[in-house]
């Protein structure tokens, strides 16, 4: 008997691609294409067609385990792990505070963990000390869409708008190779007779695609947008009636641009003033154009800042809450963003509500049947809780990231962890922060539970549970349950994802992602429904779904076309009338934008210099990012033998003139320093990056660590560390061991 495929989403990036899944008989899991699912129609990358391999026993963890007397990570029962982590988590709270214990999630978690995590370090810990590894990755532009809109969805649109567009530019984004299938999107958009400008210090494979490449100086994308608008004004290109209409703060948004005049950005970035005028004329031309950005402006120490120069540009020439335009973030983690709305971020509760809004704490609490007074306030973003650990902070419940890797000053990050007092890890594998841990949990993945992720669309999407895990597994929610009644608390953690959306549901009722309209039904009925959702009047507040059923074809939850026409214009659109269920919002601010009088926010901005600026000592940048077959921290793919094939290890990528000057060929190992450490890699000799600038991948531990160099100086806004820039020096290393140069098919930058 044939065993049914079930239709799921990929875990990896957030497109959240749509894919089936079988078992096979003799064992394993096969995946094949889902054409059904609108954002990548079957098509899948590699990380997709092997994602089901870290399912296998031999790849990831099958049993507790708990640090001996001798020191080693030894096999243990749930029991003893759980009463070790419990009572470890307990006494470090008696004597301490509760501020002593902390708790650190992950952007890969999905909506209902995101939520449980939130609502166990409030209510069972009493802790402030709660953010996550998403921190790293979208908050500025989280910070400068939320100042200048009123709100963060990443996309205020479907990806199936983009092809219908006149231009877009590219901000800091490698998607052919971070997000492989959405380049068709791009394709299209090109096809249709579309432009498409690509702003990257290195000629990637998207710049390739590029009618326009803009290759500015890490560090200088504020300065190039800032230069863009310049020349929107002294063209004569503002759309002023919307301008008049629909913003506010344009005069003062104007004299901070008009301080960048084009020479003035070309001596910063290196961009030249025709290349300058060509992109404002390509951008300025069509009827409808956006601009996206990714981490290459948003991971810096002026990231928010970087984000709200383009949103300027966008406003100035009449592009957000218009069909077919506007501007959007291409969210990068598998649930980004869906992490970032319900309440494991350090000043968030669920819906996307603040912390510090007696209206949210009184309705959260409500919900949760606490007393307002009883929830912390804010407490520190993810690197500052990082720094913490140790000193104010003495235990910490991690789950679902790996910061020993991914965290910028990496090599402080795995001291600061490392002095711990007590350390719990929730994972899928032994990643290099759970080897520091005193317990290891080992918990379900992606195609071994249900629950949902929010895309980089804000499109609400179901993950079926297609397999049953190993036997010695557990899901986190179950271990949130289990915790949280040794602590103390014995209800409100269930441990069935449906029953924990439903509560989130209620939880997210009337706030900015308001998710109270979404069943498990209907997301498995209209694959998919976008944010924000309210509950209708009179609609049936059950709607218990078949998580089992296969969703159905086209777009989701929307009742528009393509165009944009209006059904859900607004950021918090009303319920339907007769009690109709509301459709989602595929495209936001069509109206009013969501802010208390409906209008878009300037937000002034200048040029500054980066946190770290090259000298005599570190002459030279280094910007990181990613490769097409490893992800993040490369915990789960390198753990895969045809992603490891296709990038086995890390590089440094430098120009042929720098290499010259160096005396290095392709594949001699070389040092890169920074102030905060060193790390070894094969050189890489490209004519594809800027001679000024070096580049290297983030996936690997050890001697390689492309972390261990990045700088983590902070935006004061967002607190994003500044990975996208800081000063280094590269010098040739002398061995006579022969370094194998990596295969040259891997390159990339997020």
């Amino acid at each position: 008997m044939e065993t049914a495929a079930t239709p799921t989403h990929c875990p990896y990036c957030a497109l959240q691609c749509g894919m089936n899944l079988t078992p096979l008989p003799r064992g394993g899991v096969a995946v094949s294409e889902r054409a059904d699912f609108p954002v990548n129609r079957g098509a899948l990358c590699g990380k997709g067609r092997t994602a089901a391999q870290v399912l296998s026993a031999e790849a990831r963890l099958t049993s507790p385990l708990v640090r001996s007397r001798t020191g080693a990570l030894v096999p243990a029962g749930w029991d003893e792990a759980l009463d070790r982590v419990a009572g470890a988590l307990g006494s470090v709270r008696a004597e301490h505070g509760p501020d002593a214990v902390g708790v650190f999630g992950g952007g890969g978690l999905t909506n209902e963990k995101a939520y449980a995590l939130g609502k166990f370090a409030r209510v069972v810990l009493g802790t402030s000390q709660i953010d996550y590894n998403g921190r790293f990755c979208m908050s500025s532009a989280a910070a400068a869409g939320t100042r200048a809109f009123g709100l963060d969805r990443g996309l205020p649109f479907p990806l199936e708008d983009i092809p219908r567009t006149g231009c877009v530019i590219l901000v800091g984004s490698n998607l052919a190779e971070t997000m492989p299938p959405a380049l068709r999107f791009f394709g299209e958009l090109r096809a249709n007779g579309g432009t498409l400008i690509v702003v990257d210090p290195r000629r990637t494979r998207t710049a390739e695609q590029a009618d326009l490449h803009l290759a500015p100086r890490p560090g200088t994308d504020l300065a190039l947008a800032l230069g863009l608008l310049h020349l929107v004004v002294a063209e004569g290109r503002t759309d002023e009636e919307y301008i008049r209409c629909r913003t506010t703060g344009w005069a003062q948004a104007r004299a901070a641009a008009m301080a960048h005049w084009p020479e003035y950005v070309e001596r910063i970035t290196g961009v030249t003033v025709p290349q300058l005028r060509r992109a404002v004329r390509m951008f300025c031309e069509p009827e409808s154009a956006m601009v996206l950005t990714a981490r290459g402006p948003e991971q810096q120490s002026k990231g928010t800042d970087t984000v709200s120069a383009w949103i300027n540009l966008c406003l100035a020439t009449g592009r957000p809450g218009r069909p077919l335009s506007g501007y959007g973030c291409l969210t990068g983690q598998g649930n980004g963003q869906g992490g970032r709305e319900h309440g494991q971020k350090a000043d968030q509760l669920p819906g996307y509500r603040r912390l510090d809004d007696p209206a949210a704490r009184r309705h959260v609490a409500g919900v949760w049947g606490v007393d307002p007074d009883a929830l912390p306030g804010p407490g520190r973003s993810a690197y500052e809780l990082l720094d913490a650990l140790g000193t104010d902070i003495r235990a910490l419940l991690l789950m679902g990231s790996n910061p020993v890797v991914s965290a910028p000053r990496a090599a402080h990050v795995e001291q600061r962890l490392r002095s711990l007092d007590f350390l719990a890890v929730c994972d899928v594998v032994l990643s290099e922060t759970a080897e520091l841990a005193d317990v290891v949990l080992p918990v379900t993945q992606w195609a071994e539970e249900t629950g949902t992720t929010t895309s980089l669309e804000g499109r609400v999407l179901l993950r079926r549970r297609a397999v049953t895990p190993p036997a010695g597994i557990r899901s986190d929610l179950e271990v949130l349950h289990a915790l949280a009644a040794r602590l103390g608390i014995e209800k409100g953690f269930p441990a069935d994802p449906e029953e924990v959306f439903g509560e989130l549901r209620r939880a997210s009722a009337g706030g900015p992602a308001d998710y109270s309209g979404i069943t498990y039904g209907r997301l498995a009925r209209e694959n998919g429904v976008f944010w924000p959702c309210p509950e209708s009047p009179g609609e049936a507040a059950g709607d218990a779904g078949d998580a089992g059923t296969t969703g159905g074809a086209g777009g989701a939850g929307t009742t528009e076309d393509a165009g944009g026409a209006r059904t859900a214009g607004t950021a918090r659109g009303a319920g339907t009338a007769g009690g109709a269920a509301h459709p989602g919002t595929p495209r936001l601010f069509l109206d009013r934008f969501a802010t208390e009088d409906g209008r878009a926010r300037f937000v002034p901005v200048s040029h500054r210099a980066s946190a770290e600026e090259p000298d005599a000592a570190y002459p030279l940048l280094l910007t990181t990012g990613r490769v097409v077959s490893q992800y993040q921290s490369g915990a789960q793919t390198r753990r895969v033998a045809e992603l490891n094939a296709a990038a086995p290890g890390p590089f440094v990528e430098l120009h042929p003139r720098l290499a010259v000057r160096l005396g290095v060929t392709d594949g001699d190992p070389v040092a890169v320093t920074s102030r905060r450490g060193r790390a070894v890699a094969p050189a890489r000799v490209t004519a594809t990056i800027r001679p000024d600038t070096v580049f290297m991948p983030f996936h690997w531990p050890g001697e390689g660590r492309a972390n261990t160099l990045t700088n983590p100086a902070l935006d004061p806004a967002s607190r994003m560390p500044e990975f996208k820039t800081c000063a280094v020096r590269v010098e040739a290393l002398r061995t006579t061991e022969p370094t194998r140069s990596h295969p040259r098919n891997e390159t990339g930058r997020t």
